[in-house]
């Protein structure tokens, strides 16, 4: 049964820099309506900068791999998406303290952690507009799949359809938070741009997880 490991997750971060990058241009254009425009060059440049980081770590504790990633992130792209997204990591990091290997069950608790990192840093809650949106059902989805037996590329599949279908929820929800709180009224039928920044961070995990 494939697991990540040490090993292998610098092949994972290359998967997420990937997207990312692919999708640097489509994330400022979404930002430029509702926020700064720089939405794509921060995901870019935060997650362009991990590969590297994972390569140079000899440590096989999982946790602490990601914990690093966080605090990396933080001093890269200290925005605001960049500091949740921080906070996502080293949250996601405590969760697999002592942990070698990531299987399905892991990789939920990774998510979850994740997903509570953004919680605690950014005070919001799902159905608030935010990267929250895309990432909370992916942990719910990822759990589910561990809970009924399924494999880590089948509960990263889940996690990403799930991630997907949150993106599409926002279409629906006012944004309550930043500049984006006020342009509110151009909300309404278009998807978050932070919520999407977090659908790729899934895509890139689950394609990374493909290649294992």
């Amino acid at each position: 049964m494939t697991t990540i490991t040490a090993e292998t997750w610098p092949v994972i971060m290359e998967e997420i820099a990937q997207v990312m990058t692919q999708n640097a241009e489509h994330l400022c254009e979404m930002d430029a309506q509702m926020g700064d425009g720089d939405l794509g060059l921060t995901m870019k440049k935060g997650y362009c900068a991990l590969p590297e980081l994972y390569r140079a770590i000899e440590e096989a504790d999982m946790g602490k791999h990601l914990t690093k990633s966080g605090m990396k992130m933080s001093g890269v792209v200290p925005s605001t998406m960049g500091t949740l997204m921080s906070s996502g990591w080293m949250e996601a990091g405590k969760k697999l303290v002592g942990k070698t290997q990531v299987g399905p069950q892991e990789y939920a608790d990774f998510l979850n952690g994740f997903a509570a990192g953004i919680v605690k840093r950014g005070k919001c809650s799902v159905g608030d507009r935010t990267v929250l949106d895309a990432i909370d059902p992916a942990a719910k989805a990822a759990q589910q799949a561990a809970e009924q037996g399924q494999t880590l590329e089948e509960a990263a599949k889940a996690a990403f359809d799930a991630a997907q279908a949150g993106v599409e929820a926002t279409k629906n929800m006012l944004p309550k938070y930043g500049k984006a709180a006020v342009f509110s009224g151009k909300a309404l039928g278009v998807v978050d741009q932070g919520a999407t920044a977090g659908m790729l961070l899934i895509q890139g995990l689950y394609q990374g997880i493909q290649k294992l």
